[in-house]
Formats: structure tokens, C-alpha cells, sequence
């Protein structure tokens, strides 16, 4: 950095540097760096440019040597990183320009050619659709499990009988059952949920570009096969400028929290002495530090 606060280090990872001249302001680099957030993608994001450099090399735009360095450049950061023999460089721009950078510096110049034919565009939307692939299923595992567990439980108090409150009054009688069942179908709920945005995530946008394609004969099938997607985005412009699946699962996620901080109220309601329907244990309590007779 200068005495003007400019950046005068060696900028070849800014992917975006070709015409410029002038590094840019320390001030603005650390506005836009998103590093801290994405760096969670990194392995994504070397998925996604193992099949890139793939495609090139099969539909001859780098040659077969080319690509297949590249491929074991980027196996090499792979390893390096999962090892932890290999850290992140906080301060490159993001993600995608470490990965880069670093592989240029593994491989030499042919490491620059991953990026033929390919925008950060198109690359963040894949990055993020390989990201959510790889997490919400994951996430759909841990409520199937919680859904088999109130099914358990409420196959063994189908005959406890517990009343039934309506403006937190008496009611109707339940039992115990009905009520982990009613649990049970909202978290199924939020399984399908996750399900339905699964498969509307399954749609590769490499190729897209910035926003038009590219004048490169690219085999987006190709691509978007060695990525298991099942099918390629239909408009390239649509591809890179909606977020639509990432608000579908914000919202998917957002009443999944809502369901659990159902079920947490209840649970706390029944441990109160109002209530004393359960006993929490003493493990999952806590107290007041002036009211000793609180639990």
C-alpha cells in the first residue's frame, strides 16, 4: 500500500484487472472483499472448476494436458486444504480469486486458463447451488431423524392423556401421542419443503457467463453431467441475476426455526409449575443467579 492508501501489491487475483491500471483503494478492496463469507465454498467452488477445466479439455478449447493439470493442480488444493497444510489468504478478494491465484502459482500459466470461458457470474451461481446441494440434504437428514424420534415417542404414550388447550384453557382431552404427532407433521412438512427446492436447485448456469453466453463452444450438458445436475438452465440472463432458490430455502429454513421454537415453548410451558407436566433434567436447565428457587 502507497502513501495515497492505494493497493500496490502484485494484483494477478483480481479476475477483473485486465484493463486497469491502477490498483484499487485499500479502503474500497476491503468493502467488497467476501473472502470471510465464501471461503465455506471453497471445496464447491474446486468441484466446480474440476469439471470446467474437464469440459475444456473434451470439447478441445484448452488441450488435454492442459486440463488435466489443471485438474491436479486443483486436486492438490483440495488435499492442502482439507489437510489444513494449505490456508486461506484473507486478503484476496474471494474466494474464487484464491483459488485461482494459488493454482496459477501450483501450475504456472495454464492455471489461468481454468477461467476460459466463464464469468464470476455464472461461477457464484454454481458455487452456490453446489454449496446448497451438498448442505440441505444434511440439513433434511437431521429432521427425518427428529421426525422418527417423535414417531417413537408417541407410539409409546398413546394411551397418556393430557388436556387439550385452546386461549390457555382447558378444552378437549389428547393424548401425549397426538400431541409429538402434530410435531411430526410439521417437521414432514418442512422435509418436503427442502425436497421440492432440491429439485429446483438441480439446474447448472455454467455457461451463462456474465449475463449472454459465450462465443466458445462450450458443452454445458457435458458440464452440468459431470456436476450431477440433473438438467441446464434454460435462459442465460435468468441464470445469473435471480436468487430465487436461496429465498425458497430462507424461507424453507425460516419455518423450520419457527416449528422448533414451537415445540422449545411448549416444552418450557409444560415444565412450569403452572403446568408440571415434564421435569426437564437438571442437564438441560438452568437457574437464576438471585431467585435459588428457580430451575
Amino acid at each position: 500500500m502507497n502513501d495515497h492508501g492505494t493497493m500496490t501489491t502484485d494484483n494477478h487475483a483480481a479476475l477483473w484487472h485486465g484493463r486497469f491500471e491502477e490498483g484499487p483503494d485499500a479502503g474500497a478492496v476491503a468493502f467488497e472483499t467476501s473472502i470471510h463469507a465464501d471461503e465455506r465454498m471453497a471445496l464447491d467452488d474446486i468441484f466446480g472448476s474440476k469439471a470446467h477445466a474437464r469440459m475444456l479439455g473434451e470439447t478441445g478449447i484448452i488441450t488435454r494436458t492442459e486440463s488435466e493439470r489443471i485438474i491436479e493442480g486443483l486436486d492438490s488444493i483440495e488435499r492442502d486444504l482439507l489437510s489444513g497444510t494449505l490456508s486461506v489468504d484473507y486478503s484476496a478478494e474471494d474466494i474464487h480469486s484464491f483459488i485461482e491465484a494459488t493454482l496459477t502459482d501450483r501450475i504456472g500459466e495454464a492455471g489461468k486458463k481454468v477461467h476460459t470461458g466463464r464469468s464470476r457470474n455464472d461461477q457464484v451461481a454454481l458455487d452456490e447451488r453446489l454449496y446448497l446441494r451438498r448442505a440441505v440434504p444434511e440439513l433434511r437428514k437431521k429432521i427425518i431423524n427428529l421426525v422418527k424420534t417423535l414417531a417413537d415417542l408417541a407410539e409409546k404414550h398413546t394411551d397418556s392423556l393430557m388436556p387439550g388447550f385452546t386461549h390457555m384453557q382447558h378444552a378437549q382431552p389428547v393424548t401425549l401421542a397426538q400431541h409429538f404427532c402434530a410435531w411430526a407433521w410439521m417437521f414432514t412438512r418442512d422435509c418436503g419443503r427442502l425436497t421440492d427446492a432440491l429439485c429446483r436447485l438441480s439446474r447448472s448456469p455454467i455457461g451463462a457467463c456474465a449475463l449472454a453466453g459465450s462465443s466458445l463452444p462450450l458443452d454445458r450438458k457435458l458440464e452440468a453431467e459431470l456436476l450431477g445436475f440433473d438438467e441446464v438452465t434454460q435462459n442465460s440472463l435468468d441464470s445469473v441475476s435471480d436468487r430465487d432458490y436461496c429465498i425458497e430455502l430462507a424461507s424453507a429454513f425460516a419455518l423450520i426455526q419457527t416449528h422448533l421454537s414451537r415445540c422449545c415453548e411448549e416444552i418450557v410451558l409444560w415444565s412450569t409449575s403452572e403446568f408440571s407436566f415434564i421435569d426437564l433434567s437438571e442437564r438441560w436447565s438452568t437457574g437464576s443467579s438471585i431467585m435459588p428457587q428457580k430451575k
